[in-house]
């Protein structure tokens, strides 16, 4: 069984509602954000293209946004998977993400996927694999090379683009995981930034340490049950929602990895996981860009006002440019 904490109710009550102040406030910043002058893409030679399908017609959540610069390609693609926590938020609050890849020269596709609770673990990274084998096979019609694909994403998004790597690079058994190995595209580069790359015993960031504060607690222990649900499973059936476990078990991928840029703060409580995927990929001889900023906090880089997050957004073009033109 999955570790976890005891759920009383009085704080199955106090979490509901600590979950219920941070969803509001997290969906107001993102929108509030799209008011400003400059959030219209036309400003920036960028056109957007809304709700697209990339899978049944009928599950909503199988839509994604095209962002493209406004002049002749092909463009390198870039997929974007938001974060958080696989329960709140969609491709619209994470539109500024895409916007910055656009205007930077990528055509992105920014997918939405189905949520936890309602729907839990295998269902996001399995729409994310169904996602990436519609964009391999639909980019060159939006102006994409398919030959040349970056996948990013933050916190819950960095841990599916991180699980999606493991499915073009590992033969897997599950059918979905098959069908994205098979179709024999790796990404050049993954992009994960501040991510909960092992979601199952999310106790471990508070065992042998100083304690986390309440509320931090309260959140990581409703993603894991949000998530996995207190699913009775075999490590090899959590594998795509702990890929960091994957790589620590050294076992080396039918295929090479693509290259890593992975983004951390020192304050973001997931900050463990980052540098433990480091450690692993290297071991793998994989090309690691390990970047840790000093006093940041989880998901600092949608600041992009702040200094460090325009740091890190620059050494991300950089090693785009260098592998992906």
């Amino acid at each position: 069984m999955l570790a976890s904490s005891p759920r009383t109710l009085v704080g199955g009550l106090r979490q509901r509602a600590g979950a219920a102040v941070v969803d509001t406030g997290l969906h107001a910043l993102f929108h509030a954000a799209r008011l400003h002058p400059r959030a219209d893409p036309a400003r920036h030679g960028v056109e957007r293209l809304r709700d697209l399908e990339y899978g049944a017609p009928t599950a909503r959540a199988h839509r994604l946004d095209v962002w493209r610069p406004v002049r002749e390609g092909p463009f390198p693609v870039v997929l974007y998977v938001h974060g958080g926590g696989f329960r709140i938020l969609s491709k619209d609050t994470h539109w500024m993400m895409a916007l910055a890849y656009a205007r930077a020269g990528y055509v992105v596709f920014n997918i939405d996927y189905r949520l936890a609770p309602a729907h839990k673990f295998p269902a996001a990274i399995e729409d994310v694999t169904l996602a990436y084998r519609w964009v391999v096979a639909n980019a060159a019609r939006f102006g994409g090379d398919p030959a040349r694909i970056a996948v990013a994403g933050e916190s819950a998004g960095a841990s599916l683009v991180t699980s999606l790597v493991v499915t073009t690079c590992y033969e897997r058994p599950e059918p979905w995981a098959r069908a994205t190995f098979e179709l024999g595209v790796v990404p050049r580069v993954a992009l994960p930034s501040c991510g909960l790359y092992q979601v199952s015993d999310v106790d471990r960031f508070s065992r042998g340490k100083r304690a986390l504060p309440l509320w931090l607690r309260d959140r990581l222990d409703e993603v894991e049950h949000a998530y996995l649900g207190g699913l009775a499973a075999s490590p090899e059936e959590l594998a795509l929602a702990n890929p960091l476990q994957v790589f620590e078990a050294g076992k080396r991928p039918a295929r090479p990895l693509p290259a890593f840029h992975l983004l951390g703060a020192t304050r973001d409580p997931l900050l463990e996981d980052t540098r433990r995927l480091a450690v692993a990929l290297r071991a793998l001889d994989t090309q690691v860009v390990e970047r840790i900023c000093a006093g940041e906090v989880h998901g600092f880089d949608a600041l992009v006002w702040r200094p460090a997050a325009r740091q890190c957004w620059a050494e991300r073009y950089a090693l785009l440019d260098e592998l992906m033109r």
